[in-house]
């Protein structure tokens, strides 16, 4: 049996009957079977099922939005924002699929050559909970455009959004078998990618979860992709515009109570503007109003659960014991934990090293150009960084030298359906999203016709 429970009170929501072996046998024979026909509509087709999708997200923001509010604690305002999202990247590949996945016509010696894009069948995806409906749909939306279709193992916290996922494909006029979502725990994932069926998985997650996973897939010799997370970095230049930055600093570090792989993690100051940026900082940290997830007004809410709130505590307190400072916040109540800023961080510290999945940042100062740069790279994850200067030459000769997957200048590091999103190192490989993305579940086929 799976629960879902309110972090914001406790709350029991729900509770879901896990899939027996039979009734995920036959709900992977019913995608197989959708795929079967579904691989040969046309693109037309597909774009109005996408198209209607994005309709019936917005109709139902509501509905949708405070299910994500109450599963995982995320404030209403943000949940609403999460769903405009989802209904832009139906737009998005519902207008620009069928060029994306066109013939490839190369110039060789025979008489005509070419690559073509086709789908793979049956994909699933592994997905967790801090963005309940986006998270899926970045997978789903593209992999349905290319032909494929897909199975959800959502996490078990957000089942009640899984659901309504689900039902809303069928709403829009998807056939059964097009989304279908897996009532079941992690320890039934490596059955179903197991099982002959699964062509390929899509995992968004943690280091172990990934690692997990790939190591199946990889025994059975299925394509993964998989998108882990990651420790971005926020560097701020002596020449940056400090009010702007802040701005944009606060909002990529305390976005979605701070429980986001793209969240800003380290920031990197300049020790000349140091003592200026950080009262701006801490004036805007203390000034974040925070509460109940579902009063418009609140922006930090509650942590998804209250053992995410206790690691978070813990490497804090780990930290603070090596000799980083306290400046604000620190504060934990259960699932609740303050915006918190710690300052004189270390390269050797928990805060620095690990992923910080919650409302905390870690400062640390440099001295020039290429210490930022090392600091920047001295994490093994890869996501993204984000620089802030007005000197826009020297922030593009920069760019080469930072290894993540993203570069962003004097703006937040975030997903966009027209670009494409992954990491390097342990924050994963392939890419999500734009053309990239959905090329990733298709067989990539050369084609030669000699006259």
């Amino acid at each position: 049996m799976i629960q879902t429970i309110n972090p914001y009170n406790g709350e029991k929501l729900a509770e879901y009957t896990e899939d027996n072996s039979r009734t995920l046998q036959k709900k992977l024979e019913i995608a197989q079977q959708q795929y079967e026909k579904w691989r040969f509509t046309s693109y037309d087709q597909r774009a109005q099922l996408i198209l209607e999708v994005a309709k019936l997200i917005r109709k139902k923001t509501d509905k949708y939005a405070m299910q994500m509010t109450l599963e995982m604690g995320k404030p209403i305002s943000q949940s609403r924002s999460e769903l405009e999202k989802c209904a832009w990247l139906c737009e998005y590949y519902a207008h620009n699929a069928e060029q994306q996945l066109e013939n490839e016509y190369v110039k060789t010696d025979h008489f005509k050559s070419y690559v073509s894009y086709e789908p793979l069948g049956v994909v699933m995806a592994v997905m967790p909970w801090n963005y309940p409906f986006w998270q899926v749909m970045r997978f789903i939306v593209p992999a349905l455009m290319a032909g494929n279709v897909g199975v959800l193992k959502h996490a078990s916290s957000v089942m009640g959004s899984a659901q309504l996922l689900q039902e809303l494909f069928l709403e829009a006029g998807f056939p059964k078998g097009c989304f279908t979502n897996l009532i079941i725990g992690s320890k039934a994932v490596e059955q179903v990618i197991k099982n002959p069926i699964i062509k390929a998985v899509t995992l968004t997650g943690s280091k172990p979860a990934g690692s997990a996973v790939a190591a199946t897939a990889g025994s059975v010799i299925k394509k993964t992709v998989l998108e882990l997370g990651g420790n971005n970095a926020l560097v701020v230049f002596k020449d940056a515009d400090l009010e702007k930055t802040v701005e944009t600093c606060i909002a990529a570090r305390y976005q979605n109570t701070g429980q986001s792989c793209i969240a800003g993690k380290r920031l990197l100051l300049h020790e000349d503007i140091t003592a200026p940026f950080m009262e701006l900082f801490i004036k805007a940290v203390k000034g974040l109003k925070i509460g109940d997830p579902q009063q418009e007004d609140t922006y930090i809410g509650v942590m998804s659960r209250e053992d995410l709130a206790i690691e978070l505590e813990e490497l804090m307190n780990r930290s603070i014991e090596m000799g980083a400072k306290l400046m604000v916040g620190g504060n934990r109540d259960k699932a609740f934990f303050e915006p918190t800023v710690l300052t004189q961080v270390t390269s050797e510290m928990p805060v620095f090293k690990e992923e910080t999945f919650g409302p905390l940042i870690a400062v640390t100062t440099f001295k020039t150009d290429d210490e930022a740069v090392q600091l920047v790279n001295k994490s093994e994850f890869g996501l993204g960084v984000s620089l802030f200067t007005q000197d826009l030459e020297k922030a593009q000769k920069l760019v080469p030298r930072c290894s993540d997957g993203a570069v962003f200048v004097n703006a937040k590091v975030s997903s966009h359906p027209a670009l494409p999103f992954g990491g390097t190192g342990i924050s994963g490989y392939g890419r999500e999203l734009s053309h990239f993305g959905i090329r990733e579940f298709c067989n990539v086929k050369t084609v030669v016709i000699d006259s």
